[in-house]
């Protein structure tokens, strides 16, 4: 009895140590290209009230 559990758990340790996944690594045959073409436009508005803009504009020393 005791030899059929040795022999039944030594098959099923086979049968599962069959069934392992194989993992391959390979490296490419061309290199790796990153195309960073990258095009950035802002623009920026600025409104102003009239009697503001009028301090401003003279010669104020602010700007």
């Amino acid at each position: 009895m005791r030899l059929r559990h040795m022999i039944s758990l030594l098959a099923l340790a086979l049968l599962a140590s069959a069934c392992t996944p194989r993992v391959e690594l390979a490296v490419p045959n061309e290199p790796i290209n990153i195309n960073l073409n990258v095009k950035i436009e802002h623009e920026i508005y600025i409104k102003v009230d009239k009697q503001l803009d009028s301090i401003i504009n003279e010669d104020s020393g602010l700007f």
